[in-house]
């Protein structure tokens, strides 16, 4: 008789665990306690408009393909992909803009004219890139963080000052102009940290953004979430809607089971893609392996203000992904990172899927995603999301010199009290823990439980990180630490 694994969440890293432990013969079932998959790749459909309400890039595509790959599928089987280009804009002051092209001599053409000699600077940079690229991506990450030797290998050795260095300085020892900087630092922000706080061999994700590209899944990121789920079925994978997880059911140190609305669930192993912290309260105290003073000390990524907007009218001057860097880059950073607060003057990131995909608005109207990154934990108010909706529609109006207030339909809001309601997020957090030297690899929460048998976690507060890619590759790790030491 297979063994039963009951699995907590649904978001991309229990998706792609359930699918990869279905395949291996154990009988899956997964938990979610909304009304719909994806965790926080969830989706929000009203009055014609349909919006992502979690993740908008679709980056590293090698990455799906991987995936897929394993259970002898293509992403074409499941939803198909479109390469933007342009793939974002970059908004600095009224009539100023930079277009990050959809192709790399593009780009390197977009570099040149606006720094003379920058486009060579700019080649070596994703030279070195794409080298870490394909360490990182094609091996270290598909590593379980189990042990800190996981890291050595000869090309990580080469590579050692890498990892003790850090993407600001190395950005800044290439280029001189402030918007060629800001536009390199900015992947980084998806590992969650500050590009000084990121060590320079995360300069892949340059690699990711200008080499690979940004593509987009027609019908939004939910596709994806609903081809995994099509596989995941076909495996023959169960998903339960509408059932919050009580408590993790133990006896003798051992995970049996989860209690979900008041009825127990019997399992041989449990593995939870819920937010670790929160995984952690469904056990007794004493099988807890993190403290509370353990989290509070670890640098975590970005909450966020989001508002989905439906527009009476297409919007003009702006590309699928735009980016308002109008404001101190430094200071937005240290009201996230070193002086929790809310930004004076915040930097924001504006996405019109509609643009692209005439599936996610009526025809003639648009769809805006806006989001402003915070410190996690902020007192969260309708006050304070209506001053900050304001504040960046008013800098939006002005930069792309348009007038938009009187064309809003409707505008839907999602802050730090719904992260913690929705996802049970710790402080709110909206991307996971941050890749920072210390909470790389091994030294980030363990995926197999130290104190209980049979349980284990998945997902970005633990191997190998936050994003979309790095989830789904979390998924096959917790899976194949399963298979290693549960098969009977």
């Amino acid at each position: 008789m297979p063994q039963k694994i009951n699995i907590i969440g649904s978001g991309f890293s229990s998706l792609a665990a359930s699918c990869y432990l279905a395949k291996a013969g154990y009988k899956v079932e997964v938990f979610e306690k909304n009304s719909s998959l994806g965790g926080r790749a969830r989706q929000l459909k009203k009055d014609g408009f349909t919006f992502d309400i979690g993740p908008t890039w679709y980056w590293m595509p090698d990455v799906f393909e991987r995936f897929f790959s394993d259970f002898n599928k293509k992403p074409s089987d499941y939803y198909k992909l479109e390469k933007l280009d342009p793939a974002y804009q970059v908004y600095f002051e009224k009539n100023d803009s930079i277009t990050i092209p959809g192709s790399l001599q593009g780009i390197y053409d977009s570099f040149e004219k606006e720094e003379t000699g920058s486009s060579n600077n700019l080649k070596r940079f994703i030279s070195k890139a794409k080298d870490n690229y394909e360490i990182a991506i094609k091996d270290l990450v598909y590593r379980p963080g189990v042990s800190p030797i996981e890291l050595i290998t000869p090309e990580t050795a080469k590579r050692l000052g890498r990892f003790f260095t850090n993407i600001s300085s190395d950005v800044r020892k290439e280029f001189s102009n402030t918007k060629l900087r800001q536009i390199l630092e900015f992947p980084v922000l998806f590992l969650g940290a500050k590009a000084s706080d990121t060590p320079a061999f995360y300069s892949f994700m340059n690699y990711a953004d200008f080499g690979l590209g940004t593509w987009h899944p027609v019908g939004g990121m939910y596709k994806v979430i609903e081809g995994i789920k099509e596989l995941a079925e076909s495996l023959g994978v169960k998903f339960h809607l509408n059932s919050p997880v009580e408590k993790i059911i133990t006896e003798n140190n051992k995970a049996k089971g989860i209690l979900v609305n008041g009825k127990e669930f019997h399992a041989d192993i449990v593995l939870s893609g819920a937010d670790y912290h929160h995984s952690e309260q469904l056990l007794p105290q004493k099988l807890r392996q993190y403290s509370e003073s353990y989290w509070n000390k670890k640098t975590f990524a970005p909450s966020s203000l989001l508002f989905y907007v439906g527009f009476d009218k297409k919007i003009k001057n702006v590309s699928h992904h735009t980016l308002f860097f109008d404001s101190n880059f430094e200071a937005h950073a240290k009201d996230i990172y070193d002086d929790p607060k809310w930004p004076e003057d915040p930097l924001f990131y504006a996405s019109f899927p509609s643009i692209t995909d005439n599936t996610c608005a009526p025809e003639g109207k648009e769809a805006g995603i806006f989001l402003i990154p915070l410190a996690p934990d902020l007192e969260d108010t309708q006050e304070l999301r209506e001053h900050y909706f304001n504040l960046i529609l008013d800098r939006f109006e002005r930069l792309t010199d348009q007038k938009l207030k009187t064309n809003i339909i409707f505008k839907e809001s999602f802050c730090v009290k719904d992260f913690k309601k929705a996802y049970n997020s710790y402080k709110g957090n909206a991307y996971g823990m941050a890749n920072t030297l210390f909470q790389t690899a091994f030294l980030r929460p363990k995926l197999r439980s130290k104190k209980v048998d049979q349980l284990y976690f998945t997902g970005q507060l633990s191997v190998p990180g936050p994003g979309v890619p790095p989830s789904l590759i979390s998924g096959k790790l917790a899976a194949g630490l399963i298979e290693k030491y549960e098969r009977n």
